[in-house]
């Protein structure tokens, strides 16, 4: 990638993020409610008018709309991302005691979803029976439609409470990841083997395919060393794609299963309209979108030269 292209690449990054910050910002101050109030107008804890009215001026409860807007803007840039209404706790500290267990749970389920995919693709296209290719291509299609929620509790009832093979309570570290990992990662295998199936069969079409075999190329050479690699730059680009839903999927699963995580800091502050929290996830999960894209554009041309040449002439 040039460096112009790179610079043009970077600004629209940049773009994507202040709009996620400006659209996650006016929603939240369109919530009903008051979450101050709902925090602290509570008569067990005994606090006077006078009192909640320099809670919430501590928090900025009253500040204009668009004082707010560029206060909390301005404390994004240098990471500063307020304080929890809820425990009083800085939201960046927050954040940094749950985002290692929701990173570690989304790479295994990501990493997981990709093995996943990759057999089913495989397999589909190196069986012969037809009836089989058929039913292992379609495979996807089915598994793309199945809730997390739905399958998290399916996994649960089948491989804890039916077989025993795995403790949803109690379990080790590596045994309580199971299950999670599992169900993170089928749904996003679903559309990655859809892809990956379909531009498998799209290169195999192709004439130099055809060229190659003739030259004596076994077909296993064939499908590693040509079909493969001119079917993944779809493949990653729909991986870029999916990380919204890894994220989603992630906070899903962590409810389910009770892990403490990213999942069950939003939950928590869905509950109680911990505004500075919520703000701070949208905002993570934009950032963490932008920088997959972006290190998917700077793979592809690595994968597939093609694109090197692409790249150059646009420029």
């Amino acid at each position: 990638m040039t460096p112009r292209a790179l610079a043009t690449r970077l600004g629209q990054s940049l773009l994507v993020i202040v709009l996620a910050f400006t659209g996650a910002f006016l929603m939240l101050q369109a919530l009903p409610g008051d979450a101050v109030l709902i925090k602290f107008e509570n008569p067990e804890l005994g606090l006077t008018p006078a009192q909640i009215a320099e809670i919430r001026e501590a928090y900025g409860a009253d500040t204009p709309i668009w004082t707010s807007f560029w206060h909390t803007l301005s404390g994004f840039v240098v990471g500063d991302f307020g304080y929890s209404i809820q425990n009083g706790t800085a939201v960046r500290d927050l954040l940094a005691e749950v985002l290692p267990s929701t990173a570690l749970l989304g790479v295994l389920g990501f990493a997981a979803a990709v093995v996943l995919a990759c057999v089913v693709a495989f397999t589909a296209m190196g069986v012969r029976n037809p009836w089989l290719r058929n039913t292992l291509a379609s495979l996807p299609s089915v598994l793309v439609s199945v809730p997390v929620f739905w399958l998290a509790m399916v996994l649960i009832q089948v491989f804890s409470f039916r077989l025993g093979l795995v403790r949803v309570i109690g379990g080790g570290p590596v045994e309580s990841l199971v299950l999670p990992v599992l169900t993170l990662a089928v749904p996003i295998s679903a559309p990655l083997a859809q892809i990956l199936v379909r531009s498998i069969e799209d290169v195999q079409r192709q004439p130099f395919i055809a060229v190659v075999r003739a030259k004596g190329a076994s077909r296993w050479w064939v499908l590693t060393r040509n079909i493969v690699r001119n079917a993944l730059v779809p493949t990653l680009t729909i991986a870029g794609v999916l990380l919204g839903e890894l994220v989603a999927g992630a906070i899903v699963t962590e409810t389910v299963f009770g892990r403490a995580g990213l999942g069950r800091l939003t939950e928590q502050a869905v509950a109680n309209q911990d505004v500075a929290v919520l703000q701070a996830v949208v905002v993570l999960t934009a950032v963490i979108f932008v920088v997959v894209n972006l290190a998917v554009d700077l793979v592809a041309p690595l994968v597939d030269p093609r694109l090197k040449k692409e790249v150059r002439a646009a420029a």
